[in-house]
């Protein structure tokens, strides 16, 4: 495996990205992702401490049987970058459409204050959010089916997934202008935090996935990937 490179990210740079971006066949991964990415990770490791100060301690999500449809089966062995990567290689959804999905997180998570991302819930929080942002967002989308085999889930799984997230959302999708400025500033001052933010250039994802790998051929979108399962 190759020697990845570091890239310092400033906030000008990340909105420009958010703002500017414009996809070409070579063009590289957004740098929104790596953010979120850092976002979603920290957050993990609060939720992991409070499950374990927890009395009784939990081993769920919490929140109810009905967000507990976004529970899998056992842990996936894939990181957060790696899987937003892949989410962005197989889609080109733009920057903007993972502003989105974070807004629809943080607002699910209000809206459902029993709820706490987990290692368990994250990934298909993420692509049932990514899927409905798209939506959203683009002009043109891919279907659940092709959204799903990306994900690493069944077509009638992610179906159902993104009609329970809806109901449990309330449908309250409308993202207005303030809202999306007001996130994109929160993500800034994410790449801010500490003085500064190193992001590391991996390719790894095919090697962290290699132990379930399995090229699958779409014959509709001429696209080959390795199958995940969630």
């Amino acid at each position: 495996m190759a020697v990845s490179n570091s890239l310092t990210i400033s906030p000008r740079k990340l909105r420009y990205d958010l703002y500017s971006y414009s996809y070409q066949d070579n063009s590289e991964t957004p740098l929104v992702i790596s953010v979120l990415s850092s976002l979603i990770d920290r957050t993990l490791t609060r939720n992991e401490r409070i499950s374990r100060r927890a009395s009784p301690p939990s081993s769920s999500s919490g929140g109810g049987r009905k967000t507990q449809i976004f529970d899998s089966r056992e842990i996936p062995d894939l990181t957060i970058q790696s899987y937003l990567e892949r989410i962005f290689r197989y889609t080109k959804a733009g920057p903007s459409v993972y502003v989105v999905a974070y807004v629809y997180i943080d607002r699910f998570c209000q809206i459902n204050p029993g709820f706490r991302i987990s290692l368990t819930n994250v990934h298909r929080l993420l692509i049932t959010t990514i899927m409905i942002a798209s939506k959203y967002v683009e002009d043109l989308n891919y279907r659940n089916s092709y959204f799903a085999k990306v994900g690493g889930l069944e077509t009638d799984d992610l179906n159902r997934l993104e009609l329970e997230f809806l109901f449990l959302m309330g449908f309250k999708l409308h993202v207005n202008v303030s809202v999306f400025e007001s996130y994109c500033s929160h993500l800034e001052r994410e790449v801010s935090f500490g003085g500064g933010y190193q992001i590391e250039k991996a390719l790894r994802c095919a090697e962290e996935i290699k132990s379930r790998q399995m090229i699958v051929q779409d014959p509709k979108h001429h696209h080959q990937f390795a199958r995940i399962l969630l």
